[in-house]
Formats: structure tokens, sequence, C-alpha cells
């Protein structure tokens, strides 16, 4: 896995995913458990989403 997630595209998805999180707290509904998956891609620096469509945020 070579790394397609860097920068700027690490911090949207982890404020998207927390605020995803919050928000499935505040409206107690499990639908805020999708907001891990941006957050884990942003911890590891891979989206597997990237994939198909060739698309990198990494500077080569």
């Amino acid at each position: 896995m070579k790394c397609n997630v860097d920068g700027a595209d690490r911090l949207i998805r982890v404020i998207l995913g927390m605020a995803t999180v919050a928000a499935g707290f505040y409206f107690q509904s499990w639908w805020g458990a999708i907001g891990t998956v941006p957050i884990m891609t942003a911890v590891i620096g891979w989206c597997p989403a990237y994939l198909p469509f060739g698309l990198s945020s990494c500077k080569k």
C-alpha cells in the first residue's frame, strides 16, 4: 500500500470524520460510526477509493 493521502487531505478527513462521529453521538445514531472511515484513512495515509481513479494527494 503506497501513500495516496497526504497534507490537507488528511486534515479534512479527520475534521469531517470527527464531525460525523459527534453528530452520531448527538443524534444517538449508529450512523456516526461511518465517521471512523475517513479518520482511519487519514491515520494510515491510504484510501482504497482513490485506487480505481488513480488519484493521489501525496507529492511524488
